[in-house]
């Protein structure tokens, strides 16, 4: 079971993108642009920053021109999380996502709410055995990746993925902003019942579609760099009263952009040009990446 949580965190084996990025340039002709990509100078060094996604499928691959020769143009690649790393990640996975000394999810939920997780999981092809020792947050994470792995979309190819195979065939630096610890040390801070109605929120998104539509709105605005989409996208995923979207807005964007924002200013220094690749909900809004980035005397350059 571990084994299926890291995919679903995008913790696969970089050559499955390979092939598909292999050089890191696209195709002659494409004029497809995916996702946002900005330019940031400062000083005289001019650096990159583009929005991602954590999920992909085919045909999205390889990136349009514009971002392609960015990248080929940058010392160096910073990401997130290197996730071809998994020890890392599994440490982080037991320290955080399982409970210890024998405890069970059993002991956590309402029979209410444990009901609806074991029917959850059914759908899934999963038994309440498998994840009985995964904290309800985790068992919310999953039950979703395991949604978008039916409908096609695979954290196999997420476009970080795509962007590690073109900068090891470039041989450049891979900087992170974050660790894997770090990342899920952010949805442990969620206490009891915030972790059983973050779980329960996600449950009924997933039986009414809500959660599917959500996803797959964020993805093809992603695609097609649907500006009004992807902010469409960032408003429902930060608007409302739930757990989840407060989460999401003070938390998961709130608390990581300014961090992120400072990690991205140190490595800018340090590197003639850097390509920076985040979650494309980090770009947006008056506490976005951009945003934050000119505050702090940056030029920054909407290329798309």
């Amino acid at each position: 079971m571990p084994k299926k949580i890291a995919i679903l965190f995008t913790m696969l084996l970089l050559a499955c993108c390979q092939a598909l990025f292999a050089a890191g340039l696209s195709e002659p002709g494409s004029v497809v642009h995916r996702g946002q990509l900005y330019r940031v100078t400062h000083d005289g060094k001019t650096s990159y920053l583009f929005g991602t996604i954590h999920v992909g499928r085919d045909g999205f691959y390889p990136l349009d021109p514009v971002a392609s020769r960015a990248l080929l143009d940058s010392k160096a690649l910073v990401i997130e999380l290197d996730i071809r790393q998994d020890a890392p990640f599994q440490l982080a996975l037991a320290r955080h996502g399982r409970y210890l000394d024998g405890d069970i999810l059993q002991n956590h939920l309402s029979p209410a709410t444990l009901r609806l997780t074991v029917q959850a999981l059914a759908r899934a092809g999963l038994s309440l055995q498998s994840v009985q020792h995964y904290k309800p947050w985790l068992v919310a994470n999953l039950l979703v990746g395991a949604e978008m792995e039916v409908h096609g979309f695979q954290r196999s190819q997420a476009v970080e993925y795509a962007l590690l195979a073109a900068a090891k065939s470039q041989d450049k630096a891979v900087r992170e902003l974050e660790s894997a610890d770090y990342q899920l040390s952010l949805f442990d801070t969620l206490d009891e019942r915030q972790q059983e109605q973050y779980l329960l929120e996600n449950l009924a998104d997933l039986a009414d579609g809500v959660s599917l539509k959500r996803s797959t709105a964020l993805i093809d605005a992603w695609n097609a760099a649907d500006a009004p989409g992807i902010r469409a996208a960032w408003q429902s995923a930060t608007s409302g009263d739930t757990i989840s979207a407060g989460f999401m807005n003070r938390v998961l964007l709130g608390k990581r952009n300014p961090e992120m924002a400072n990690n991205i200013e140190r490595i800018m220094m340090q590197e003639q040009a850097a390509f920076v690749g985040v979650g494309l909900l980090h770009l947006m809004g008056d506490d976005g990446l951009p945003q934050l980035l000119r505050k702090r005397g940056y030029q920054v350059e909407q290329l798309y």
